[in-house]
């Protein structure tokens, strides 16, 4: 083994090590491109090994620095970030979430149907998913353990409807996985939208079914009001602000009107007009998303910047050509290829989150299944649906802890634990759907074009 893949193995295992050490990622990657940096450096000069990494070679991070920083993509993502911020802020959720209540009440496991609703509809105009996994704790887990349902059936009707954001367009996550491979962000929008439907009505299967089989754990309400033209005329004008906010964002996107950057602008316009309708925006209000959006984009662009510099040194290294070589000779064929790659991704997803799989594992993959022959949006689509998994599992899944920080009395870890893992077998079935049916991605951009 030449010293340059001794090298870049040892860059790989350092940065998972010290992911695992608990530093900041952002720091890490570009921490750990310097130091190999330096090291590879040196062993060039000492050694008189040549490495192919030199101070002209280094300096070229500064050109891709500002790539990231002038890219017209990812003007998006503080849009993005600032309509779901705005949109937390501007009561639709609760008036959502009190009428679907209303109108699904009389059925046996309703008010889970109606949660994973609104997180439907939430994931639909926002892509923060501690946003969404809170909002629908507080509104939905007092709600369902007040009519006696299961623990766990709440907190796993929560947690996975709340990780939906991160799939169903408009997504931070799909933006910066189309920056970093190369992709087209419509298409990946358009991809995705099937395959996020697919697992909110498979959750509502389940949940169904569940109800069906243990009445106990999801009874239906003694005191629900009777279906009538009023409440379905409550039930369509709350429903109408945030559809007509996925209308303009989505649509435009979908029609040829207006590119993902600017669909961006047009969603934060449109929650800060919902949340002047509803007499919720204010200046402090405004501060607050402003300030919180700020530290979520500069957080994003710090980890963009220390992948790039990351991905800049361990290319040098030799390192993709090392994991293409090492994925290309495994005997499985290209199709067990792919499904290894996801496993992969799948056990990965128990220890680092979204962030570092797409900034690093993601571009090093993503042109190996290019040259098997799949279509990369596909890939793309998938490798998303598995990292949603990440969000579930512990024992860093974020969506646990953003409930557990906000659930009542009574529920503790353990009930969480239990409620999300028949979700993320529902998650692993639903990415075998769309493994073995490419044309529930692929079909609606082929359409549009």
């Amino acid at each position: 083994m030449e010293i340059n893949e001794i090298l870049a193995i040892a860059m790989f295992s350092t940065f998972i090590l010290l992911l695992f050490c608990g530093f900041p990622v952002a720091w890490v990657m570009g921490g750990v491109a310097i130091f190999f940096a330096v090291i590879a450096m040196l062993a060039d000069n000492l050694l008189d090994a040549f490495i192919g990494i030199d101070w002209n070679y280094v300096s070229i991070v500064i050109p891709r620095i500002w790539s990231v920083m002038t890219n017209w993509v990812l003007v998006a993502l503080p849009m993005f970030v600032f309509m779901g911020l705005m949109l937390d802020r501007s009561g639709v959720a609760e008036d959502l979430m009190s009428n679907l209540a209303s109108l699904f009440g009389k059925v046996r496991g309703g008010l889970a149907v109606t949660v994973t609703f609104v997180g439907l509809l939430l994931a639909a105009s926002t892509g923060i998913i501690g946003a969404s996994v809170v909002l629908l704790a507080v509104l939905g887990v007092p709600l369902m353990m007040r009519e006696g349902y299961s623990k766990e059936l709440a907190c796993g009707t929560v947690c996975s409807t709340g990780t939906l954001g991160i799939l169903i367009p408009p997504s931070i996550m799909l933006v910066m996985m189309g920056d970093r491979i190369g992709l087209s962000v419509g298409d990946l929008f358009l991809g995705a939208l099937f395959p996020g439907i697919l697992l909110a009505a498979l959750y509502i299967t389940y949940i169904m079914l569940y109800a069906w089989l243990k009445p106990s754990a999801a009874p239906a309400p003694k005191d629900s009001p009777k279906v009538s033209f009023r409440l379905l005329l409550n039930v369509l004008k709350a429903v109408f602000p945030t559809a007509l906010l996925i209308l303009a964002v989505l649509g435009s996107i979908f029609f040829g009107i207006a590119t993902p950057t600017e669909a961006s602008g047009v969603g934060a316009l449109g929650a800060t007009l919902l949340a002047i309708s509803k007499g919720r925006l204010s200046l402090p209000v405004l501060q607050a998303v402003g300030r919180d959006t700020t530290q979520t984009t500069a957080f994003i662009f710090a980890l963009l910047l220390g992948a790039t510099a990351f991905s800049l040194v361990f290319r040098g290294l030799g390192g993709d050509e090392l994991i293409e070589s090492a994925l290309s000779s495994l005997p499985f064929g290209p199709t067990g290829i792919v499904i290894c790659i996801l496993l992969a991704t799948f056990i990965l997803g128990f220890f680092l989150d979204w962030i570092e799989l797409t900034l690093i594992i993601l571009p090093l993959v993503a042109p190996v299944v290019s040259n098997l022959g799949f279509d990369l949006v596909w890939f793309t689509i998938l490798f998303a649906v598995c990292l949603q998994t990440s969000f579930l599992t512990p024992p860093v899944g974020f969506a646990l802890f953003y409930l557990k920080g906000v659930a009542p009395n009574g529920i503790s870890l353990g009930h969480i634990y239990r409620g999300v893992m028949p979700f993320i077998l529902i998650q692993l079935l639903g990415l075998s759907i769309v493994f073995y049916w490419q044309s529930i991605v692929t079909w609606l951009p082929e359409m549009a074009y």
